[in-house]
């Protein structure tokens, strides 16, 4: 995997993009391989093509596109004119392919399933980016990923310029509210919390009042209050309680329409699942040369 394909700043695992990629065109591939492609291409047939940008947008999953290729046919060579992170212009060539037909034609469904939902989810994110650029605010994606693709769509979020929130379950603690019901309150979640985690783990506690937010400030235990679904009136007076004791997180209902004057109430992050679930994907389109 050619790392010059991601985006600078951006790590995304060579494992995860071979394990992704390998997934889905096993999926594809089935048990009897490319059966069009065996049954009307000569297999001494060459082809050359350009990936197109059909819409002006945000570029992700080069590297997965380069890697649907290169597991089909070495011999297929993928050449990128952009890289993750770019912006680009409607029908401008991002990357030529050029090599064995059949391998082409068998590897160019999957290369660009990779690359359309991933620039998706990079455009989106950084339309929301561009929206609150004024402000202190960070725009970060949640875990409401399509199962197994979670790695690389964060990685496309980075690519928008937004920040991943975290990764799985795993590594950092986030309290939310059936957490609290069952724990009996937010205090006594807090302090089990805080005594059950490593130095190095933070924890997140979700509120929805401002009565909440003052008994997570006088305990001290929390490294960020995620305020879910409140407006913007009651947003700014919880900036106001919380003085820099703690970070702030905004969640429930963020548009593009919504996003700009949540984050002028002061708050330090807002969190979006629809950045990797609702994304619409980029038109990008692999165009043979005849």
């Amino acid at each position: 995997m050619n790392s010059d394909l991601l985006a600078p700043n951006a790590f995304l695992s060579p494992l995860a993009i071979e394990d992704a990629v390998r997934r889905a065109l096993d999926e594809d591939l089935g048990r009897a391989g490319d059966i069009t492609s065996a049954a009307t291409i000569p297999e001494s047939a060459k082809a050359r093509a350009q990936l197109v940008a059909r819409k002006s947008g945000v570029l992700a999953g080069l590297a997965c596109a380069a890697e649907a290729f290169r597991l089909i046919d070495a011999a297929v060579e993928f050449r990128a004119r952009k890289r993750d992170g770019d912006k680009i212009a409607a029908r401008e060539p991002v990357a030529e392919i050029a090599g064995p037909a059949r391998a082409v034609l068998s590897a160019e469904r999957v290369a660009l399933n990779f690359v359309t939902h991933l620039s998706g989810i990079a455009t989106l994110t950084a339309a929301f980016v561009d929206r609150v650029k004024h402000t202190r605010a960070k725009i970060v994606c949640t875990r409401k990923t399509i199962p197994g693709l979670r790695a690389l769509e964060k990685y496309a979020v980075r690519c928008g310029g937004g920040m991943n929130h975290r990764f799985g379950l795993d590594d950092a603690v986030l309290i939310k509210d059936n957490h609290i019901a069952v724990a009996g309150g937010v205090a006594p979640a807090l302090e089990r919390a805080r005594a059950s985690v490593g130095h190095l783990v933070k924890i997140e506690i979700e509120v929805d009042s401002l009565a909440q937010l003052d008994v997570v400030l006088k305990t001290g235990l929390a490294d960020v209050a995620l305020l879910d679904n409140m407006d913007p009136a009651t947003m700014k007076q919880a900036v106001e309680m919380a003085k820099g004791k703690l970070a702030l997180e905004a969640s429930g209902g963020v548009t593009l329409e919504t996003v700009a004057q949540i984050a002028e109430t002061g708050i330090d992050m807002i969190s979006s699942g629809a950045l990797t679930h609702s994304a619409p994907a980029l038109d990008l389109a692999l165009d043979m040369e005849i």
